[in-house]
């Protein structure tokens, strides 16, 4: 299994305007409580080009991906093109899981699967 490739072809399928959080996408990858893995992929390019890693926050709602952009307002700056809403907390920039969290389906999840193993991945 190809964890990396895996992870590239999950974050391609979150749609604009929508988040996912690296739990997520660790879970989807058929690696639950592998987040640390899906963070490390993105920060260093692991998982493919064209991966839309804005659309990744942590499970809080957090942007905490500014080490992998150019910038450190790259990733709010994305987001809100996306007419995604990001407000600044004490802390950092969140969004609001519950109006643009990704809500994948259990057909999601088995989708994947099929694909991965047609993959060979």
């Amino acid at each position: 299994m190809d964890i990396y490739q895996r992870i590239g072809v999950v974050c391609r399928q979150i749609p604009a305007g929508k988040t996912a959080t690296y739990g997520q996408i660790a879970l989807l990858c058929g690696k639950p409580g592998n987040a640390r893995q899906v963070g490390y992929a993105l920060k260093h390019d692991l998982a493919g080009k064209g991966i839309p890693a804005h659309r990744v926050v942590n499970s809080s709602g957090r942007l905490s991906g500014a080490a992998y952009f150019e910038t450190w307002d790259l990733q709010k700056m994305l987001l809100e093109q996306e007419g995604v809403e990001v407000v600044r907390q004490k802390d950092g920039w969140y969004v609001d899981r519950k109006k643009c969290g990704w809500n994948h389906t259990l057909a999601d999840v088995q989708a994947f699967r099929e694909l991965f193993q047609h993959m060979d991945i």
